[in-house]
Parts: C-alpha cells; sequence; structure tokens
C-alpha cells in the first residue's frame, strides 16, 4: 500500500535536510521521516551558521551544490568575516540566522523538490535481510520499503533533558526522544555511548537595558556565503551585544551546584571542550573574575534573544537569580531555561569513509549521531551521506574528499580514523592544509566535483570556470605590468609605508608589507582599465595567491607526496592480524578501523611510520 523509496533519510535536522536534497537532486526517490515537521530544520541552539572553520564548510557544502550557505544568505540579519586581522586562511564567515525564517526555508525547499516525500512519526526499527538494510518500521508499524537509509537523529536517540534535579525524556524541550533504534543497532553488534550539550537560557529583550550593552554591529560591506547568484548581500543587519558574568553573578550559580546535574553524577555523557557550561567554565577557570556573554537575537522581528555563553543546567531559580546580576539584566525576563540533554552515539571508527556503517550495508550514519556538534558539521556529514548512498544503489563510484581538498574532508577522516571520545568540532587548526583550505577558493576547489557528481547546476560550475579565467588573467597582467616609483612614492607616503628605490613589477609590488590590490591599482593605474570588468572575489583570490605562493607551494608539494599513500589500496576485508611483523597495538587498531588505503592506515591513533612501511612491503609481495 506504501510507496517504496530509493533512500529513507530518518531525522530532519541539518543533516536529514542536506542527505534529503542531495540524493533527491541526483535522482533517488527519497522519503524523509521526522518526529514534527514543523522543526524541520530547526536550530536547536544559537542562531547562527558558520564561525571559525565552520565557516569553510557551509561554502564547501555550497560549492559541491547543497543548500546550506544559500538558505543562510536568505534567511541571515547580520554577517561578519571573522579573523580579519589575520591570514586568509582564518578568514570565516558568520551569519546570525533568523531561527524561524530558516526553518522555514529549508521545508520549503524540500517541499519543492519532487523527488522528496516527508512522513511524520518516529522510525523505531531498521528492517533487514540478512546484513542488508530492506526498509523502516514506524511506531504505528508502517513499514517503508527502501534500498538504502540515512539516520540523522541528532540528539533524539534515548534523549533525557536535565534543568538542576528534574530529568525527563526529550529530544529537545518540548519534543519527545526516540526510542527503540539505539537498541536494535546494539544488538546487531554496534557500539554506542553517550554524550551530553547544553543550551542557555532565552530572555525577553524587551526586559533588556540595552544601553549597557556593548553593540557587536555586523560588516560595514557584508558578504555572504553562497557563491551562487541565488542571493545578494545584505543592505541591512540586526546588531548582537556583548556584556560579561561578574563574582556575583558566579556565586549565584555556586548555590545550585549541589543541585547541578553535571556535578552530582546524574549526567554520564560526555559534554563539548570548546563550549562548556557558565558551571563548568566558573569551575574549571576559578581564576576569572567574568565571562563573555553574547547577547544574539533570534530573528528580525521577535524580542526573543540568545544568551550565548550562558549554557547550563543549573535549576531555573538560580539561573533566573544569576542572569538579573549580569549588567544590562537587572529587570530580565526569561522565556524559558536553558537545559543539559543526554542521547546515544555511535563511535564514527564503525564507519567506511562514505559514512555508510561497515556491519549493515546500505546503512549510512550522519550528524550527532557520529559524535560531532554544530549545524555545519552535521549538514556536511548529511550532504555527504546522501551523495554517496544515491551513488551506492545506482552503482556508481563513492565520493570521498581528501584531507587536502576540504574540510569536509578532514571532519570525516578525523571521525572515522580517530573517533572521538567528546563532541567533535572543527577547528582550523584540524586541518594540515588550510592554507589551500580557504573560504574564498572552496568554490574553485568543489564545485567542478560537485558539477561531475550532478549536483552543482551547469551555471554554478560556468561561473567558476569565468572567475578561473579571470584570476589567471589578473595575475598574468600583473607579472606584466610595472609599478614605477613615480607614481608609487606618493601612495605610499600617503599610506604610511615604506616607500621604493626602483621600479618593480606588480605581483611583486603587491606582496610588500601592508600593500593590497586597491592600493597596487593605485600606484600603477593602468590596471585600473584592465581589470575593469574583472569581479572583486577574482581580484582578492589572485592577491592571496601572490602573497602566499612560497606558502602554498609548499602546502601542495606535501600533499601531493601524501597522495601516494592515498592512493595506495587496501583490500576490503584485509586480515591485519596475519602481519606479525606489526606492533600488537597496529595489529589492534588497524582491524578496528579497516583503512581501505594506506594513507588512512597512517592517521590511525597508534600506527607507526615503521608500521606503515611493513604493511605496504607485505601489499607490494601478495600483489607480486
Amino acid at each position: 500500500m506504501y510507496p517504496s523509496y530509493d533512500i529513507i533519510v530518518i531525522g530532519g535536522g541539518h543533516a536529514g535536510c542536506e542527505a534529503a536534497y542531495s540524493a533527491a537532486t541526483l535522482g533517488s526517490k527519497v522519503l524523509l521521516i521526522t518526529m514534527n515537521m514543523q522543526t524541520i530544520a530547526q536550530m536547536s541552539c544559537n542562531p547562527a551558521m558558520g564561525g571559525v572553520a565552520k565557516g569553510q564548510i557551509v561554502r564547501e557544502i555550497d560549492a559541491l551544490g547543497g543548500m546550506s550557505g544559500i538558505i543562510t544568505d536568505k534567511t541571515m540579519i547580520q554577517f561578519r568575516m571573522l579573523n580579519r586581522s589575520k591570514g586568509p586562511a582564518m578568514w570565516s564567515p558568520r551569519a546570525q540566522s533568523d531561527r524561524m525564517m530558516f526553518a522555514q526555508e529549508w521545508r520549503d525547499t524540500l517541499e519543492a523538490n519532487m523527488n522528496v516525500d516527508i512522513w511524520q512519526e518516529m522510525a523505531t526499527e531498521l528492517v533487514m535481510d540478512g546484513d542488508k538494510i530492506t526498509g523502516v518500521k514506524t511506531s504505528l508499524g508502517v513499514v517503508f520499503n527502501t534500498k538504502a537509509v540515512v539516520l540523522t537523529n541528532g540528539t533524539f536517540l534515548n534523549g533525557l533533558i536535565h534543568i538542576g534535579e528534574k530529568q525527563f525524556g526529550g529530544g529537545r524541550s518540548g519534543e519527545h526522544a526516540a526510542k527503540g533504534l539505539t537498541e536494535q543497532l546494539v544488538s546487531l553488534g554496534f557500539e554506542s555511548g553517550r554524550m551530553k550539550t547544553g543550551t542557555p537560557p532565552r530572555v525577553d529583550g524587551r526586559s533588556l537595558n540595552w544601553e549597557k550593552l556593548q553593540e557587536q554591529a555586523g560588516d560595514e560591506n557584508p558578504e555572504k556565503f553562497s557563491y551562487s547568484d541565488q542571493t545578494t548581500s545584505l543592505t541591512k543587519q540586526r546588531s548582537c551585544f556583548i556584556t560579561y558574568t561578574s563574582n556575583e553573578v558566579h556565586d549565584i550559580l555556586k548555590t545550585g551546584f549541589d543541585r547541578s546535574p553535571m556535578f552530582n553524577g546524574r549526567i554520564q555523557g560526555l559534554g563539548p571542550r570548546y563550549c562548556p557550561s557558565i558551571e563548568d567554565k566558573i569551575n574549571r577557570f576559578a581564576e576569572r573574575d567574568r565571562h563573555q556573554i553574547f547577547v544574539e537575537p533570534e530573528g528580525w522581528n521577535t524580542c526573543e534573544m540568545y544568551i550565548n555563553g550562558f549554557s547550563t543546567s543549573l535549576p531555573e531559580d538560580v539561573q533566573y537569580k544569576a542572569l538579573r546580576k549580569i549588567e544590562g539584566f537587572e529587570n530580565a525576563k526569561m522565556f524559558r531555561p536553558g537545559y543539559a540533554i543526554e542521547y546515544d552515539f555511535f563511535p564514527p571508527t564503525q564507519l567506511k569513509p562514505t559514512l555508510e556503517t561497515k556491519l549493515i550495508e546500505n546503512l549510512y550514519f550522519a550528524g550527532q549521531i557520529n559524535g560531532t556538534t554544530g549545524y555545519e558539521e552535521a549538514a556536511s556529514q548529511g550532504l555527504m551521506a546522501g551523495i554517496n548512498a544515491h551513488n551506492k544503489i545506482v552503482e556508481a563510484e563513492p565520493f570521498v574528499l581528501k584531507r587536502s581538498e576540504a574540510y569536509i574532508g578532514v571532519l570525516i577522516d578525523d571521525l572515522i580514523n580517530k573517533g572521538t571520545e567528546e563532541p567533535y568540532r572543527m577547528f582550523t587548526s584540524r586541518a594540515e592544509y588550510r592554507i589551500l583550505l580557504r573560504q574564498d577558493n572552496a568554490d574553485l576547489r568543489l564545485t567542478p566535483l560537485g558539477h561531475q557528481l550532478g549536483l552543482a547546476s551547469d551555471d554554478r560550475f560556468e561561473a567558476v570556470q569565468k572567475k578561473k579565467q579571470e584570476i589567471e588573467s589578473t595575475i598574468e597582467t600583473l607579472k606584466e605590468t610595472s609599478v614605477k616609483v613615480a607614481n608609487a612614492n606618493p601612495h605610499l607616503e600617503a599610506s604610511g609605508l615604506q616607500t621604493m628605490n626602483h621600479g618593480l613589477k606588480a605581483d611583486k609590488f603587491i606582496k610588500r608589507p601592508n600593500v593590497g590590490m586597491a592600493l597596487t591599482m593605485d600606484c600603477a593605474p593602468a590596471l585600473k582599465e584592465a581589470f575593469e570588468n574583472f569581479s572583486e572575489k577574482a581580484l582578492e583570490e589572485a592577491e592571496i595567491l601572490l602573497k602566499y605562493e612560497t606558502y602554498i607551494e609548499k602546502e601542495e608539494k606535501i600533499a601531493e607526496k601524501l597522495t601516494t599513500l592515498e592512493n595506495y589500496k587496501i583490500p576490503e576485508g584485509f586480515n591485519f592480524r596475519e602481519i606479525t611483523s606489526l606492533s600488537a597495538e597496529s595489529r589492534e587498531k588497524l582491524s578496528k578501523v579497516g583503512p581501505l588505503t594506506l594513507g588512512q592506515a597512517s592517521r590511525i591513533s597508534g600506527v607507526t611510520p615503521a608500521d606503515v612501511t611493513i604493511l605496504m612491503v607485505y601489499l607490494d609481495k601478495q600483489k607480486a
């Protein structure tokens, strides 16, 4: 009676939306099963996308043909490029979003895709034939047949919410936890664990004294996330605000520590190291007399404010008393208290590089079920799982990004090889090729791959080709154009920079400290006419490539050398235990992870360079 589907996605969060969209756009018939259609793409925590390294991920999703960048652009209320004072490898776009508009835009996008159906109910059981997925059963007993399943359950698997001494089941406040799937997966041989995350209280902006808060406006000339022409930059923005806790606030919070589920042992899950609760910050950084608080609007028209930096699971009365001692919050009214939530996850070392599970064929995991934290990390996994689930059922090649190709590649490689014992968050420091993996060049790196897959449109591909040609032409013109002393020195003096003793070619001139494209064009007027019709992004890209030429070439050479190991294939199901010359630890780790290349094997904790050499020699002998 019920239709069959190529792919079923369970969970309608950021991972689920990208998985459903990507698979459906590639041609699969997709069913998205969610417990509440009104909360599809809900921003459960802060109403923002991007940030350090996370902004790079959103741009990569967009470059491949995913939707997170476009939807962020359509619904953002503020844009900031973080770390502008540092090198371009550190520049990270971040947007404040309208929470309700974001969710609505995602739902509209999914409903506009005729290959996506939606079913509102709890999925309770996977239906299998041996070790292969054949369907999904719901709480009402409805069975949908399918060829592949992507699990994107977020914090819903046996979710347990904590507020002081109170605890109750829930995937997030006001929503039921998901039951049944964890127990079934464990019975099938999967290893599971518990993690914890939290969220701060929300307050009524009408009750705040804004004059006491420090305004944090958006960029004067805001950019956007998507490289496409489907979106435009903001012409107006809403500001965020900054304030601080105090010793008085800390003392009030401490009165609730004896009732804190984090300190009295009721919370067993591992919490995020880099996004600690306010009570954890007070406990771990006792020497600090204040902590920064960001007051972030939830949308264009709402008075609801997200209190970033005040995540907590303390009793609600303690939260309320402490909040009202923060400067500017003296008369604050609380819409709802903060809380912590524990949920099940599955160590991601149980996955292949495609995010397919090793135990069950055509079953994929994406998002917080893999131990990650953050909308951006989840969305990128959903995108990759959706692509690979589609490719698997149509017998196309797996799609796996290398660490030298994308932050998404770093994220998945880290997860499947190293696992994670706490909620995983992406940082620029995790990427050894971060000069190559900049936010400004994600389209150049990945849109050709997205176009080859069939996810990025012809228009997107042609735009990238045009940008590439403009960059190459810009660099060639700079190499051919001279900057003369007579033209340059007045401009250099006016800018307080060291003057020139002799002329330079423009490509050398632009490498001088504190010299950029704009000043170079002032000092060599012929360039203004030459670049008149070129895009600002192409000119910026050319400047970065020239300024960081030496560093970029160095990283490219290192990446090229390591590609040799990446291309060295290991047969699936290979028996590492039979190589007795490997260390015992190495045999154990290699057997557990089951790497498919020598490059992957080399990144597993406990596997030494000597082990990699032994493995290479052994594989060569087998080939011979």
